[in-house]
């Protein structure tokens, strides 16, 4: 019968929201499993009647850029110190989105980001598709501003050129213009610069690999606008736009300049803000344009431990003006939506899509979803394709480390919704004393759940640690003796997250009955970014071998 009922609905359900409408009811009836579709289990932003709610992009993607070519929208974000770096994702209605790549999968310079580099690294970008090339330029706070290209979103990427060296230059996005001539806007970091709140455009060269003019100072918001920074540049009815946030991460506004001449003077509008709504911090991200003619702008905001996940507005002009979201009011200020209408496409509706979260480990790469707190050595991890798993050997910890906010083979991935489960089936094979594989939520406080060797067998513990940024020693609970599994035997590790980001971990040994290990755990941000989830497996010693845990799967429900 509940077959027959959901084969009555589908063709309602394509009459009001196409083919994603359809694969949406068959999932959530359980008639087709949300796996087999690769879509997430715990966050789907395409409501499945035409309709979606936000965030779009439960997931920190920080200081997020998009641009549309052809069909097509591609976005990326800061990635900091993480690699694969300035991860790429794809969409066709600016909802439903998957990742198809990065940049890079090692930071240059490759000695630098050998070992975490919290906070540094890859600041905001921009992306931007000129002369049949995508480009991104993106600040390294402490060398400079760097551009890459390439042919196809997806890769390969060109080696990062730097455009200007500098400390403290940030957050650039570049422009063409009709006449051929091409301009960089920039923002400044007070913690580098000694300076901030001041925007600035420097002219470069027409194939965008070098500035070619001083850099001349366009806008400084230290009266009304503090903290003003990201800055995105446009063109549109002959005014030269920058659309820039203010105020401050979790409680700022997205203000608007325009001017008749790239170097102004600009005007300024505050365009968004929080309004009545419980959406703080709306600010920093990107302007597009669907192939259906229709304005939107997706944007970030700061929930703490999940990161600044992404929202989409939509968005319309009037006397050459963005208004952003809604206006109850009709003062020109706008406010984010819960909920809106799609948008609006030309071509065949985009099926339904969610950035990957699990992984089976049955193919020869790592799902994209996936991160390294450093640049990874070859040997700290090795596929199987086939035979289904992921072999992590146990790393040496580097001399002097106080905690795992100095461990660069931590291998991660964003939180994925507000609520999950996160579980994961593995052996370990140690072969040393101290040996130790975990399931990890990091940030500057963290937690995991682990199997150590201590003489001979294993022990499972809780161990958390508070002010790991401030290298903080970690606290462990009292370990529990088990009985050592027999080879091949499969651990399970499994940490609960409910809202509000509390963590609760668990053990099994069969899969099904899990006993609770250790209290809750209260996640916290990491450095400019969200907490994350994911695996580790290190040894205290040095020895010329290594142990290791064979990951059978990683699953997010």
């Amino acid at each position: 019968m509940k077959l027959l009922s959901v084969l009555l609905r589908l063709p309602q359900a394509i009459r009001a929201g196409g083919r994603s409408s359809a694969v949406l009811l068959l999932m959530l009836l359980g008639v087709l499993p949300a796996a087999a579709q690769g879509i997430s289990k715990v966050w789907v932003p395409d409501l499945g009647n035409g309709t979606y709610k936000n965030p779009v992009l439960y997931a920190d993607y920080s200081d997020p850029d998009v641009v549309r070519v052809g069909d097509d929208f591609y976005l990326t974000s800061s990635s900091f110190n993480a690699v694969p770096g300035l991860q790429i994702l794809h969409s066709k209605d600016l909802v439903n989105w998957t990742i198809i790549g990065a940049v890079f999968e090692a930071q240059p310079p490759l000695a630098r980001y050998a070992l975490p580099q919290h906070g540094n690294g890859v600041w905001a970008p921009a992306i931007r598709y000129h002369n049949q090339e995508f480009y991104i330029y993106y600040p390294d706070p402490d060398l400079g501003i760097f551009v890459t290209k390439a042919k196809n979103a997806a890769g390969p990427w060109s080696a990062p050129v730097c455009v200007k060296q500098a400390t403290g230059w940030i957050d650039p996005c570049p422009l063409w213009d009709e006449d051929g001539r091409a301009y960089l806007v920039h923002g400044f970091a007070g913690s580098r610069a000694g300076i901030k709140t001041i925007l600035a455009v420097s002219q470069m060269s027409p194939d965008g690999q070098r500035l070619i003019g001083p850099d001349a100072l366009v806008f400084d918001g230290h009266q009304g606008q503090p903290t003003l920074e990201g800055p995105k540049f446009y063109k549109r009815n002959g005014y030269y736009y920058i659309f820039a946030p203010a105020g401050g991460v979790p409680t700022g506004w997205q203000l608007v300049l325009r001017s008749r001449n790239v170097y102004g003077p600009y005007e300024e509008r505050i365009v968004m803000d929080q309004g009545k709504t419980t959406v703080n911090g709306p600010h920093q991200g990107a302007w597009v344009t669907t192939n259906a003619g229709e304005d939107w702008f997706l944007h970030f905001q700061d929930q703490g431990p999940y990161g600044r996940v992404v929202h989409l507005e939509p968005m319309v002009w009037k006397n050459d003006w963005p208004i952003i979201g809604e206006d109850p009011d009709g003062d020109g200020k706008g406010q984010p939506v819960r909920t809106h209408r799609k948008p609006r496409i030309k071509g065949l509706a985009q099926p339904l899509a969610t950035p990957a979260t699990s992984d089976e480990f049955n193919r020869n790469t790592l799902g994209l979803q996936w991160q390294w707190h450093a640049n990874p050595q070859d040997f700290w991890a090795y596929l199987n394709g086939p035979q289904g798993f992921l072999r992590l050997y146990s790393v040496q910890q580097p001399e002097g480390t106080k905690n795992l906010w100095q461990v660069p083979n931590l291998l991660l991935q964003k939180l994925p919704a507000e609520t999950f489960t996160v579980t994961t089936k593995l052996t370990f094979s140690p072969r040393v004393e101290g040996e130790k594989v975990g399931l990890l939520i990091m940030g500057m406080d963290y937690a995991y759940l682990s199997a150590t060797r201590i003489e001979g067998r294993l022990h499972f513990s809780q161990s958390i640690c508070r002010g790991a940024d401030q290298l903080a020693p970690e606290i462990g609970t009292p370990e529990a003796e088990v009985r050592a599994p027999q080879s091949g035997e499969p651990i399970y590790l499994r940490v609960a997250v409910r809202a509000g980001a509390k963590c609760q971990f668990s053990y099994s040994f069969d899969g099904q009955t899990f006993t609770q290990a250790g209290t809750e755990f209260q996640a916290r941000e990491g450095k400019w970014i969200g907490a994350k989830v994911g695996l580790f497996c290190t040894r205290p010693t040095k020895f010329n071998d290594a142990g290791n845990a064979d990951v059978d799967w990683f699953r997010v429900e």
